[in-house]
């Protein structure tokens, strides 16, 4: 197991150590994702076409670089530190609406690596559903090949898939501030914090 590197600070929180959790490409990505998505929806918003397309480019190279570290990256960046069984996130779940989840993660939680999952996938859906969109009825773009096996009706059926994914984004995005809020509230940390300094208060049953 790699080593966490503990800060002998203390935390606003509770007065105990703080340990590095998020490094900085993690942070990077989080805050630039957040940024990125939101000028995504508000540039297809307002119809700013060019615009829009060069931000979903730079996102499609951003989930690249999150699958990477996920594979490659620091501890608990890494998709292996929070894959969980159905048992144990099921049960972490009931306990979010109880006073106190049954353990506090240094990393993500099982319902926060749930989120993250779902997030990935719907990102991924949402980034290949759009340059088919870009192939299909805009001609261009770097799956401009597919464009002769889509039909006219696949296509724009393909873009209204595409506005579909974005909107139920904004629902995924609604409950991880929801669970944000609830496991601050509930562990006495301020993860939001957390996610801008990388730093997290030790557990007093750190995970082994």
């Amino acid at each position: 197991m790699q080593n966490a590197n503990i800060n002998m600070g203390h935390t606003p929180e509770s007065g105990g150590k703080t340990i590095k959790v998020w490094d900085l490409p993690t942070r990077l990505f989080h805050w630039t994702l957040v940024l990125g998505f939101a000028s995504a929806y508000l540039t297809a918003e307002y119809h700013y076409g060019d615009i829009h397309t060069l931000i979903g480019y730079g996102l499609c190279i951003l989930l690249a670089a999150r699958v990477y570290m996920g594979l490659f990256g620091s501890r608990y960046t890494r998709f292996s530190s929070f894959i969980f069984s159905p048992g144990e996130t099921i049960a972490y779940m009931r306990s979010m609406f109880g006073k106190h989840p049954v353990k506090h993660y240094l990393g993500h939680n099982p319902a926060g690596a749930l989120m993250v999952f779902s997030l990935l996938g719907v990102l991924t859906a949402i980034f290949t559903t759009g340059l088919l969109t870009l192939a299909t009825i805009d001609f261009e773009g770097p799956l401009l090949a597919l464009e002769r096996h889509f039909s006219d009706e696949a296509s724009y059926a393909v873009r209204e898939l595409h506005e579909f994914l974005s909107n139920a984004t904004l629902a995924l995005v609604v409950l991880h501030l929801g669970g944000v809020v609830g496991g601050s509230i509930q562990h006495g940390e301020n993860l939001v914090r957390a996610m801008i300094t990388g730093n997290k208060r030790e557990p007093s049953h750190p995970e082994s």
